[in-house]
């Protein structure tokens, strides 16, 4: 008996156009082992209630990091597996899973793959699964969200932007164990997976199997020092940047002298000043290759 399988489909993430997506599941998606059906959200926050609702033991989100999030909520605490089909912006936790950009390609991975336990961050309670941000990345995720133009060299534009009028806040960190940090900074990431998207592998070490969250803190540098950083960053050597400070735990508290934008998976929001972190280790099961799944 073919298990019961649901797709849904976020119609406005990415590029908008989903046609190859459902025509890859029509194609590629094995009938012999899976009985689709397909539900596309019409409103924010609607795939978590469909995720949690609908009928498939394997639930697939289309779309982004948003997307993924929304659906991966919902099935938090339940016995359902998350599948992905990444079609967005940036899509950090599939790249990071190892699952490709190709419609394709990413449906055989639901059937071929392997469902693997992750990790689960959570956000003065709100649940993550990529990376939350303070400072300039956040800021840079509230205009894009804004904008009606998609993809990287619109992110590219506005983090440019941003860089140009960008302010410096004061944060202080903390862990059970005491005070690890305070100063300026020009942003700060909470890491589960390893990047924020589009291969920007902002905490490389990262892994969604270790029980641990990783804090990346970015000191103040110069706008010559961009195009370094920025190489570190896609080549996955942000670590060795003299302006990168880390920290690796279970739970951290973060403040800031001011409150504005933070994100979480890409998706940004106005708030305070004083924020608890958190890792529910192995909480959460995903479908990903089988040559990532020793080592996600």
């Amino acid at each position: 008996m073919p298990r019961k399988i649901s797709f849904i489909v976020n119609p406005i993430s990415g590029l908008n156009d989903k046609s190859q997506v459902l025509s890859a599941i029509g194609k590629h998606l094995d009938f012999s082992i899976y009985q689709p059906e397909v539900l596309f959200t019409s409103r924010p926050m609607e795939a978590e209630d469909l995720a949690r609702e609908c009928r498939g033991e394997v639930v697939v989100a289309v779309g982004g990091d948003g997307t993924v999030n929304e659906v991966a909520r919902g099935l938090v605490g339940t016995c359902k597996t998350l599948g992905i089909v990444p079609c967005g912006s940036g899509d950090g936790l599939a790249l990071h899973l190892g699952i490709s950009r190709s419609p394709e390609q990413a449906i055989r991975t639901i059937n071929q793959g392997e469902a693997v336990s992750i990790d689960v961050a959570r956000m003065n309670g709100e649940p993550f699964f990529c990376t939350a941000g303070f400072g300039l990345d956040a800021r840079v995720s509230m205009e894009f969200a804004r904008s009606t133009r998609r993809g990287l060299p619109r992110y590219i534009s506005l983090a440019w932007e941003e860089w140009k009028q960008h302010s410096l806040a004061d944060y202080r960190i903390s862990s059970a164990k005491g005070e690890l940090w305070a100063g300026k900074a020009v942003f700060v990431t909470v890491a589960n997976a390893n990047q924020w998207g589009n291969q920007a592998r902002i905490a490389p070490m990262a892994s969604l199997r270790d029980g641990l969250l990783d804090v990346v803190v970015v000191n103040p540098f110069s706008t010559l020092e961009i195009p370094d950083l920025a190489t570190r960053l896609m080549t996955g050597r942000a670590p060795t940047s003299k302006h990168f400070l880390h920290f690796s735990g279970s739970q951290f508290h973060i403040s800031r002298n001011g409150s504005g934008a933070v994100h979480y998976d890409g998706s940004p929001f106005d708030a305070g000043t004083e924020f608890d972190l958190e890792v529910q280790p192995g909480i959460l099961r995903v479908i990903v290759p089988h040559s990532k799944a020793g080592h996600i």
